[in-house]
């Protein structure tokens, strides 16, 4: 089993030099598992040598067009393709209630001749509070954590957690640091993909890596850091952490 970190960056990352964070998890027989869509994902898809055609299941965390800006393309494309069958989608029921009408229905609702809907595109897999969902025999477990609180209403996003082999992996997605919520994760996982943002104007809804840096040895020691900004990384091998992930990177996991 690998992870691809088709990109390893923000959602204003810039060019060529990196993508979205976007991951693909591929299992020993080729099937292919993408683990957020977001609106490059063409690209990314393209540079690591694969298409739409290979995407036929599909995990999104949250609402925000790093992440869901790429499902678009995925439908459409595979849709009038008849080479294609319906990808799954997977995520949390409470997204899925919001995806479609929000998101997806301007550019997708209306096809020639007809009136769309998100079943139209993909098969739903609507994942229920404190839930899971398998695939390919893995059990994933969804974390619901914070992103944005607008004071009104907060976005979540759901970060995964899956054991593969004897490894135990986190992947948080974008998030706050919560520890409350993250902790007991931190300590179970063996290999840990954390959320990081670098700006020096710091925002509020993401992990900073000042604040990672507060996270004891044994934490750090399993950490990669993704999802940042363009400009010089820190050094974070001698902080402590594995390392910052380059766009590309594979993990045999």
């Amino acid at each position: 089993m690998k992870l691809i970190f088709l990109g390893s960056g923000s959602a204003f990352t810039v060019g060529a030099n990196n993508f979205h964070s976007n991951l693909l998890l591929v299992n020993e027989q080729g099937k292919k598992f993408l683990i957020d869509c977001g609106s490059d994902i063409r690209f990314s898809l393209y540079e690591a040598g694969y298409s739409y055609l290979d995407i036929t299941d599909i995990y999104v965390s949250h609402l925000h067009s790093d992440h869901v800006g790429g499902l678009e393309y995925i439908g459409l494309s595979t849709l009038f393709d008849p080479r294609c069958e319906k990808p799954n989608l997977y995520l949390s029921k409470d997204i899925a209630a919001r995806l479609w009408d929000d998101t997806l229905v301007g550019g997708m609702g209306l096809l020639e001749g007809d009136i769309a809907n998100i079943n139209t595109f993909f098969r739903l897999h609507q994942i229920e509070n404190n839930q899971h969902f398998f695939w390919e025999k893995i059990k994933f477990d969804l974390i619901k954590v914070n992103h944005v609180d607008s004071g009104y209403y907060v976005m979540p996003t759901y970060g995964l957690f899956f054991e593969v082999g004897e490894k135990n992996v986190l992947i948080t997605t974008d998030t706050k640091l919560c520890l409350d919520i993250l902790g007991e994760y931190y300590e179970q996982a063996s290999i840990i993909f954390q959320d990081c943002e670098i700006s020096i104007n710091r925002t509020p809804v993401h992990a900073h890596y000042e604040e990672l840096l507060t996270l004891p040895e044994k934490i750090k020691n399993k950490m990669w850091l993704y999802g940042y900004q363009p400009g010089e990384l820190p050094e974070a091998t001698k902080d402590g952490f594995k390392g910052f992930i380059k766009k590309g990177q594979t993990f045999n996991l």
